[in-house]
């Protein structure tokens, strides 16, 4: 029997955390897994989660090895599903494939799972390790293991500043703080996620088209538009484009759809979902209420590319996971927009709240990246 911490485990559960990588913002409503079938120390099938969440990566990666599968291991990042949904179970069909071993990254907190495919697994007769790489893997399913604890997704905000956390000049001039490197890491970051989001006021203040710019790329994340009310410049860069990406505008005010569209006299605006939440005195959107409603629609991982206002109302209520901070060698002054609104706080230590993961240079900016204490 091979440890579950070999070196051997480790190397080729690796090799399926790479590929479940490469599923980031393509697969769903379902995770992005990893999946290899290794024999005689050597690689005869892989897989990873479709686009659009089906097939699960266990399937593709069997269906790759063939008839090689039985007697192999299969390492797969996630525990293997044991209920029948639009698919059968995967740790079903590791077991008729004949496999001998089954290695799993993290076991799968979906009450349909939580341990069933790995119970399944072993009755059958397959030995079953676990919880190899789960602290590396846990942060690649990060969203999804969000959903399924907290009932929403994985957030995290990008903020772009000149190193006295300005974003733009006092009349609004922001084009462009940070260099080009800057900003093709930015649309690599749009590239991982489900959802890019911002509020109205960054729509009527930069006119942002809000999609993936990267050669060889051809999806877009959803764009999420938080708002009192949908009120779109018919010329604007997003309305512009609501049929080439899937645009939700979630709003605080209650106010149908078709009231919207007739107020804004602009019939393409039907082609943007409108979806309401509780919301303030002022009608702008609970963030967490639209948060959760996102959630429900399969998405797990949210990128916020907004104003101070936004950042502020996630900020305090403690639902900013990551932060992506590029600051530009430069200085703006006081007279500035800061990146981030008033947060009420009343001593330093309710400040403290992330710690410092990443730090890289991008050409002539730097990204410090923090996560949010646990």
């Amino acid at each position: 029997m091979v440890s579950p911490s070999s070196s051997d485990d480790q190397k080729w559960m690796r090799s399926a955390l790479v590929l479940a990588s490469k599923g980031d913002g393509l697969s769903a409503p379902n995770p992005a897994v990893g999946c290899v079938i290794v024999k005689n120390n050597g690689l005869i099938g892989s897989g990873v989660t479709a686009i659009g969440g089906r097939p699960h990566a266990e399937t593709l990666a069997l269906a790759d090895a063939g008839k090689a599968a039985k007697g192999a291991t299969a390492y797969v990042t996630l525990e293997p599903c044991a209920h029948t949904g639009k698919t059968p179970p995967c740790a079903d069909a590791l077991i008729k494939a004949g496999v001998r071993r089954v290695v799993i990254g993290v076991i799968d907190p979906d009450d349909r799972v939580a341990g069933k495919g790995l119970t399944m697994l072993k009755a059958a007769g397959i030995e079953v390790a676990s919880g190899v790489l789960g602290a590396e893997i846990s942060r690649q399913l990060a969203g999804y293991l969000m959903v399924r604890r907290q009932g929403r997704p994985y957030v995290t905000v990008k903020i772009a500043s000149s190193q006295d956390g300005r974003i733009a000049l006092k009349d609004g001039t922001s084009q462009w703080i940070t260099g080009a490197d800057a900003r093709r890491y930015v649309h690599e970051l749009r590239s991982r996620h489900d959802v890019i989001m911002t509020g109205m006021g960054t729509v009527r203040a930069d006119n942002p088209m809000l999609n993936c710019r990267l050669n060889g790329v051809n999806h877009h994340p959803v764009r999420v538009i938080m708002a009192s009310h949908p009120e779109f410049d018919p010329n604007a860069n997003i309305a512009q484009s609501l049929a080439d990406i899937p645009t939700i505008c979630i709003t605080g005010r209650v106010t149908s759809q078709s009231e919207h569209i007739k107020a804004d006299k602009a019939r393409h605006l039907a082609a943007m979902k409108i979806i309401t939440v509780a919301g303030d005195k002022d009608g702008r959107p609970d963030v967490m209420n639209a948060l959760s409603v996102l959630a429900k629609q399969g998405m797990t991982s949210v990128l916020v590319e907004a104003g101070g206002t936004l950042l502020a109302s996630l900020m305090r209520q403690g639902l900013v996971d990551r932060l992506i901070w590029i600051k530009a060698p430069m200085i703006i002054g006081g007279e500035g927009i800061a990146a981030i609104d008033a947060l009420d706080l009343s001593s330093l230590d309710e400040g403290r709240g992330f710690t410092s993961v990443k730090r890289q240079q991008l050409g002539d900016d730097m990204v410090d990246i923090f996560e949010r204490n646990t």
